[in-house]
């Protein structure tokens, strides 16, 4: 593994005269989109890809032109410190750690990998149902059934029937209806802008989007949705406008023993309604692959509940998606190193 330490400020290769682009991962979670990213670029030696632990970022960034944040706050003061940075690319879609605006005073640019094209989004998917069909079939039951030998118990839900709200119809969403239309259920979902959609989209790609769902709502109808579901999955963006979304007053609007499925941000849940509505049990069930603080706490409070099922931020992280992923930021590092401005297949926001 890449330490800060391996580094030189002027590395040559071989006697050549090229210089050496530099991509730097923070942190040392999500250790296969480093080690992905590194494989792909192994016979590119003018593209030198290294990850360091956190605590070490702000002290090497300036040693870098690309910079892939994962998990690390990129705030106007390490922005500061990169002097040679060219572009901040996030390995998937969450930006919200990123400082946009003092990157662009710094004037480096900040993008995305757009879920839709490399798996990302269809991984999570999976995971939506893995974690809505582990909640209807009483997983933590089961487990316990086992180490007692009990045979035939417990009596789990089915899909079949239900009525699933997606809040979020962005790449994610649309890859879950999808997946949902199999198992006959009736699809609820919101969108900030289904006139965007219409947009940007070819005709067949909207009738396409249009018949999997049976009610298109906007942010103004989820406490009305959120009273017709048996199941609630999360799949908005987190911004200002959605931190918190899900309150005390949308728990209360759930039906009585629904179900709570979340696979985007953790911050999009306020922690003390979903603890207070687990309590109280007008909560059915909690599915996350995202928590408030991450990594989770293995102690805390709500991890207790039988009716809990946490993953480790793990919805996107599959074979495919990743490679994929590596792909495009090995693509976007050898188009750095030609000298290109704007690279191709990832999506900038500044």
């Amino acid at each position: 593994m890449s330490t800060a330490s391996s580094m030189v400020n002027e590395e040559k290769m071989g006697g050549s005269d090229e210089q050496i682009t530099r991509v730097l991962f923070c942190g040392q979670q999500f250790v296969d989109s480093y080690n992905y990213t590194k494989e792909y670029l192994s016979n590119y030696p003018h593209i030198q890809v290294d990850d360091v632990p956190l605590s070490d970022v702000p002290n090497v960034i300036g040693n870098y032109h690309m910079c892939i944040p994962r998990m690390m706050r990129i705030d106007s003061d390490i922005i500061s410190r990169a002097k040679q940075m060219k572009l901040i690319l996030q390995f998937g879609v969450g930006l919200e750690g990123v400082d946009a605006d003092a990157a662009t005073k710094h004037g480096i640019k900040v993008a995305r990998i757009p879920a839709d094209g490399t798996g990302n989004a269809a991984s999570c998917a999976e995971m939506a149902i893995y974690l809505m069909l582990g909640l209807l079939r009483k997983q933590k039951e089961m487990e316990i059934s086992i180490k007692l030998k009990k045979l035939g118990e417990p009596a789990g839900g089915t899909l079949f029937g239900k009525t699933v709200l997606i809040l979020g119809l962005g790449n994610i969403g649309q890859e879950l209806a999808k997946r949902l239309r199999p198992f006959d259920v009736k699809i609820l979902a919101t969108k900030r802008s289904w006139t965007s959609l219409q947009k940007n989209g070819s005709s067949a790609q909207n009738d396409c989007v249009a018949d999997l769902v049976d009610e298109k709502g906007s942010h103004d109808d989820i406490y009305k949705y959120a009273g017709m579901a048996d199941i609630v999955v999360c799949c908005l963006n987190m911004n200002r406008e959605t931190a918190g979304i899900i309150n005390h007053s949308f728990m209360q609007s759930m039906k009585k023993g629904a179900y709570l499925v979340n696979v985007a941000r953790g911050g999009l849940l306020d922690y003390d309604a979903v603890a207070q509505s687990l309590k109280s049990g007008h909560l059915g069930g909690l599915g996350i692959d995202v928590a408030w603080t991450e990594p989770f706490d293995p102690s805390d409070p709500i991890l207790q509940f039988p009716n809990v099922l946490i993953t480790p931020h793990v919805a996107g992280v599959t074979e495919y998606s990743y490679k994929s992923m590596a792909k495009v930021v090995g693509d976007t590092a050898l188009q750095l190193h030609k000298g290109s401005t704007t690279a191709t297949g990832i999506q900038y926001v500044n």
